[in-house]
């Protein structure tokens, strides 16, 4: 599986469809970081999403016919004293979970090193710019 970032032309906004949530990581109280699967350009892809907890929410109540279940593991997770705090969606017990008919637009991440200079090759975090849903007529 290839990293999506390695995949990119240029450093604009771009949108992803076919989005599979593989992780949820829960490393401060501030925000979370989702892993996950896509198809770009006909190939698998693996990416970081960095999103506020609000946003989070709202991919959840995408998930169709798990989001009732995922909510509650989410719920359970920042219950939990430990930190960081990891729910995984990789095994047959619990599958990866499907964003269907949601497209989501993404920017580009660069990191900073510790001089200050930015490095030109960009992180294979993104940030959540939106949340587009197919509708169904």
């Amino acid at each position: 599986m290839k990293l999506l970032s390695d995949s990119l032309a240029d450093d604009v906004d771009f949108f992803v469809e076919h989005v599979y949530v593989v992780a949820i990581v829960f490393d401060n109280t501030d925000d979370v970081t989702v892993w996950a699967t896509t198809d770009f350009d006909h190939e698998p892809h693996f990416f970081h999403l960095a999103l506020p907890f609000q946003s989070l929410d709202t991919l959840l109540r995408l998930t169709a016919d798990r989001a009732e279940t995922i909510q509650e593991e989410v719920a359970d997770a920042l219950a939990a004293s430990e930190w960081p705090a990891l729910l995984e969606f990789d095994s047959d017990e619990a599958p990866p979970v499907p964003l269907p008919s949601v497209a989501l637009k993404l920017s580009v991440t660069y990191p900073a090193d510790e001089e200050g200079e930015d490095d030109p090759q960009p992180h294979n975090i993104f940030y959540l710019e939106g949340v587009y849903v197919r509708l169904d007529s």
